[in-house]
């Protein structure tokens, strides 16, 4: 698999918006609002890190990053999500590999930490795990995960960009 990681470009929110679309259908946590969701963040000026997978020139994965705000104050936290693969190239590492570049990214970028909410099964071999001094209200709370890349651990209660309504 030839696969390239870059950020998103001018021209490439189409096939976003189909890549997640198509990565979300069916899916039994899923409403069908990601690709809106991500069109939200772009708009809102709130995509604060959006990176596609390329596969011989062809975009098959995407994943997106945007601020969030912390109740303690915490500055320099990111959301992860949404985050998706086509189908047909599921579970050949694309999004682990997407993940791993946007955490380095983010690092580099001075980010103190990253939260998401997802299944933690797949999250924890990247060093995301449930902090209960950290709150997603909703969500069963053991979904809800951090990473802290510096610093010290946030407490109090998360909130998204509007876009996630």
């Amino acid at each position: 698999m030839n696969l390239t990681i870059r950020p998103e470009r001018v021209g490439d929110e189409d096939a976003i918006r189909s890549v997640t679309r198509e990565a979300f259908a069916g899916q039994p946590h899923s409403d069908g609002s990601e690709p809106a969701i991500v069109d939200r963040l772009r708009a809102d000026g709130d995509l604060a890190l959006s990176l596609v997978a390329e596969e011989d020139g062809r975009i098959i994965g995407h994943i997106a990053f945007s601020l969030v705000t912390i109740s303690d104050g915490a500055a320099d936290w990111y959301g992860l999500g949404p985050v998706g693969v086509l189908p047909e190239k599921q579970r050949r590492q694309v999004g682990a590999q997407m993940v791993k570049h946007g955490l380095r990214e983010l690092a580099s970028r001075g980010a103190r930490g990253v939260v998401l909410l997802g299944d933690p099964a797949y999250y924890r071999r990247f060093g995301f795990e449930h902090d209960p001094a950290l709150a997603y209200p909703g969500p069963p709370p053991e979904y809800f995960q951090r990473l802290v890349i510096a610093g010290e651990p946030p407490a109090g209660v998360v909130r998204y960009a509007k876009a996630f309504g």
